[in-house]
């Protein structure tokens, strides 16, 4: 492919794909701009895909051949966003946000709105953008999306993943071609370090001076890797890059590559991404002169090749995954020598992950100083969210750097469901921190998340809400790290069990006052000896949570009660005799025969037989069962 040719290809689908980016970005409205009279794009993420968003599209296009409307066009995408609301169908040029839609709702959708002369169908569409008088307001204007501004993400639930072309009309592979004929592997390097782009995938090192590092060496082959294993709990950034918008990866390892002098790259993904991998895997056959030979007729040589992980959370560490790409088992190595001097197969390889390389084409294309216009004075651009967890509006989040917690809470998220209390917000997964609401309008960026007891990480967000016990939830995140250590390394492989066994200890009302000190030394101990990041910062989510809700670990030890009511080992049940009329509910659904009573008498728990499972709570109609 040559240069003119990419040029042709934009041209051609210029008018198509800008009507959906412009009405998502500015709310405008340009339907005699494109061939179709109607667009209607159905998002085809994991999320939506999981609730039946595949049907939905079989029904639309089964009614829209049935009524003979060929100048409707159906697209499939990647991830809206607001996957809370899935599944997703915007129709363009008005921008009618339907949400929820099922099979079912077609028909009158397609009668109501997508006939010539039809209206928005408004009982289907998203609440927010219906006023009470009838209008409606652009997606782009809901408290979701206002204060969002999509970089990595902005392509995704606009374009066709699986249709190059749509890519291109959104300028894919422009900054490539822009990389390869006017600008020497020095210069990409002075713009990264100008823009002042950090690694999104855990510990923010500057992308430019990685790049640097790798690019000086004098080696005949160099490697260009792209993390998007992705393991930690409730995190979906990576994968919904790669599910909207492959082609930001791919062009963005083709700079890379070109930039260090590398002709080879290998993207990690793991197993159970297959929707990812399906879309990875088109994008990259789809790019034929765009990689491989002669790139874009400028003598420059590279190709992608895909490697699958096994879901080893470790792999998530540079070495673990380049050790896997190798063919062994996914443990870290001893750094130094660093990867940008020794990584795949002994070569000089830079590794980032999706995030990082979805941010680079935009950079040069729109320049440093936009960039770095663009989050705080240590922590430029914007950061992508998997917000989840006790939060109304579950969905990926991408703001800019500098954004506080309370606004992606209470504005973005929605608040907190069933009028519960913001307890914490939990960061960078296994390895991250929570953060109390004390610090709820800390600015977000790497240095503040670290001075408040935690990190950026990948981008992981989970929150929690008053019933949350902050005990408990630390030891959720130490069974996933036991489980996942590769026990290569003595002080992780012991260090984690025996963190473990002290949280049980506490959650079961065992422990004592020097358990936390006990703690303490031996999370400083990890911290210090441990081969990998994994081991390194496995003790983070307790420390966090114990300088911050440390009342809560005294509660447990001192008065042997969980605050919260989680840690069944501390609870007790009982029956109100005031409250309870004798319906028996309870006691015919508890499943160990715990309750006894007569009908219409108030019932008693026998505590020795009590499970505590909680059932007959659920099942009481009275509110007579107390659990203390």
């Amino acid at each position: 492919m040559t240069l003119e040719q990419l040029k042709e290809i934009k041209a051609k689908n210029h008018d198509i794909v800008m009507v959906r980016k412009l009405v998502a970005e500015e709310g405008a409205k340009l339907a005699e701009n494109t061939a179709y009279r109607k667009q209607v794009l159905v998002c085809g993420g994991t999320g939506c895909t999981s609730s039946n968003s595949r049907l939905v599209i079989e029904a639309l296009e089964k009614e829209l051949a049935e009524k003979g409307l060929n100048d409707v066009l159906v697209i499939k995408t990647g991830c809206f966003g607001l996957c809370a609301l899935g599944p997703i169908m915007i129709v363009y040029p008005e921008g009618s946000f339907y949400s929820q839609v099922t099979p079912k709702e077609v028909p009158e959708i397609v009668a109501g709105h997508l006939v010539p002369g039809g209206e928005p169908v408004k009982k289907y569409l998203y609440s927010e953008t219906v006023h009470e008088d009838g209008s409606t307001i652009p997606l782009s204007e809901t408290a979701f999306y206002k204060k969002q501004m999509r970089i990595a993400l902005r392509n995704c639930g606009v374009i066709d993943p699986e249709n190059i072309e749509e890519a291109i009309a959104c300028d894919a592979y422009f900054a490539l071609a822009k990389v390869l004929t006017e600008m020497t592997p020095q210069n990409v390097i002075d713009e990264l370090l100008k823009a002042g782009l950090r690694g999104r995938g855990g510990a923010g090192f500057p992308t430019g001076r990685k790049w640097a590092f790798a690019m000086a060496q004098n080696n005949d082959v160099k490697y260009v890797c792209c993390n998007a294993d992705e393991g930690d709990p409730g995190a979906f950034m990576d994968r919904s890059v790669l599910e909207g918008d492959p082609h930001s990866v791919i062009e963005a390892m083709a700079i890379a590559g070109y930039t260090i002098g590398s002709k080879q790259g290998y993207v990690y993904v793991r197993a159970e991404y297959p929707i990812a991998v399906e879309r990875l895997g088109i994008a990259i056959k789809q790019a034929l002169g765009l990689l491989g030979k002669n790139i874009l007729g400028t003598g420059f040589d590279f190709d992608i090749d895909i490697r699958l992980g096994a879901g080893a959370f470790v792999c998530g560490e540079e070495t673990a995954l380049m050790t896997s790409i190798e063919g062994h088992r996914g443990e870290p190595r001893p750094r130094p020598p660093f990867p940008a001097i020794k990584g795949l197969f002994g070569k000089p390889t830079i590794l980032n992950n999706v995030e990082t390389y979805a941010n680079i084409s935009p950079i040069i294309l729109k320049g440093s100083d936009w960039y770095s216009s663009i989050g705080t004075e240590g922590s430029k651009g914007t950061k992508v969210f998997a917000l989840g967890g006790k939060i109304n509006n579950v969905g990926l989040v991408e703001v800019p750097m500098g954004t506080t917690i309370r606004e992606i809470v209470e504005e973005i998220g929605g608040g907190v469901p069933n009028g519960k209390k913001f307890k914490a917000a939990q960061t960078g997964g296994p390895s991250g921190g929570c953060i109390s609401a004390e610090y709820m309008d800390v600015p977000i960026d790497y240095d503040n998340l670290t001075k408040i007891g935690s990190m950026m990480g990948s981008g992981g967000m989970i929150i929690l809400d008053e019933d949350t016990c902050m005990v408990d939830i630390s030891k959720f995140y130490l069974e996933f790290t036991v489980d996942e250590s590769c026990g290569k390394c003595t002080p992780c492989r012991i260090g984690t069990k025996k963190l473990l066994d002290y949280l049980t200890k506490i959650t079961e009302g065992k422990a004592e006052l020097e358990d936390l000190d006990k703690i303490r030394e031996l999370a400083n101990h990890m911290k210090s000896s441990s081969l990998c990041a994994l081991g390194q910062t496995a003790a983070n989510p307790i420390l966090s949570t114990m300088n911050a809700f440390g009342d809560e670990y005294i509660a447990h030890i001192k008065d042997k009660k969980c605050p919260a009511g989680v840690c069944k080992a501390l609870l007790s049940f009982s029956i109100d005799a005031d409250k309870c009329r004798g319906c028996t509910l309870c006691a015919r659904n508890c499943p160990v025969g715990a309750i006894s009573g007569k009908v219409k008498e108030p019932h008693v728990i026998d505590t020795d037989k009590c499970i505590k499972c909680g059932l007959c709570i659920s099942n009481c109609r009275f509110n007579a069962v107390v659990k203390k």
